[in-house]
């Protein structure tokens, strides 16, 4: 199947993301939002990706705006166009969100377009189940979207050889690098990198160290980029508390427990960078 016109469910950091990167490499792509306000939003952060870029020398002036001329931005599910070839959704890790949009996809486009989900830890199978489960697929990208080349694809219980495929091919026309995945809960990704924050969170609470002591070690120990606590702040709390339950409720086993420390504080709101204070203050 030739891939030519994509729809990006959901405009955040990973939708925008996601878009922006579909745009550039030449597909008619389409970012649907809920309010014109959250539209403007993502909009105005794909320029500013774009801008970099071309500060950077990465892309070119007519790259730039070759790539905003492939991208369109609409309301509601019902704008999704008829004819699309794939649809991303990227809303946040709640399973009966991200259902309902499926469901109202189903009857508005094209039997042959393809259903895939952003989603970091949600059973593909699951989400697929009741729409078009051989046409169903999981696109995992990695966040900042425009600069990392790691996708995973995870295939659900029924999809297809031909729907892998696609997805497969398309993926390196994005420039981007596949990893063929099966569906356990939190993939590859997420069920190595979540535990190790989550124990870093439990270091912090049981007063094996302060935050930048733990950070520290392994930035410098482990050669990390970004200690696992600022990282936790960079992904969101939220989202990490609500990988770590879909782990510890898909595996049953008590070694994929929430810190209560993680549970508290995103009971008070303090979700990272996006609530300007987490483990950190920003």
């Amino acid at each position: 199947m030739d891939i030519k016109k994509a729809a990006i469910i959901g405009g955040g950091t990973m939708g925008n993301g996601i878009a922006a990167v579909f745009a550039l490499h030449g597909f008619d792509t389409y970012l649907i939002e809920t309010s014109d306000a959250l539209l403007q939003r993502a909009v105005k952060s794909i320029q500013s990706s774009y801008d970099r870029m071309v500060k950077k020398a990465v892309i070119g002036q007519n790259d730039l705006e070759t790539a905003l001329s492939n991208l369109h931005g609409a309301i509601g599910i019902s704008s999704v166009p008829q004819d699309c070839d794939i649809v991303i959704e990227a809303v946040f890790e709640n399973l009966a969100v991200k259902k309902s949009i499926f469901n109202e996809l189903h009857t508005n486009v094209k039997a042959e377009c393809i259903f895939a989900s952003n989603t970091s830890s949600i059973s593909i199978t699951e989400l697929g189940a009741d729409t078009r489960p051989d046409r169903f697929i999981g696109m995992h990208f990695m966040n900042p979207v425009p600069v990392m080349k790691l996708v995973e694809i995870i295939r659900g219980y029924s999809t297809s050889d031909e729907t892998y495929t696609t997805i497969h091919n398309l993926s390196i026309s994005l420039e981007k690098v596949p990893v063929a995945v099966n569906d356990y809960p939190g993939f590859i990704a997420n069920r190595i990198l979540m535990p190790m924050i989550n124990e870093a969170i439990f270091a912090l609470m049981e007063g094996v160290g302060d935050k930048e002591a733990i950070d520290t070690v392994m930035k410098l120990g482990m050669n990390h980029p970004m200690g696992p606590l600022a990282l936790a702040d960079f992904i969101g709390l939220d989202v990490c508390l609500a990988i770590m339950n879909v782990l510890y409720e898909g595996f049953k086993d008590s070694k994929y427990r929430p810190c209560p420390l993680l549970v508290k504080m995103v009971a008070a709101k303090k979700l990272g960078r996006k609530t300007g204070e987490g483990f950190f203050k920003y």
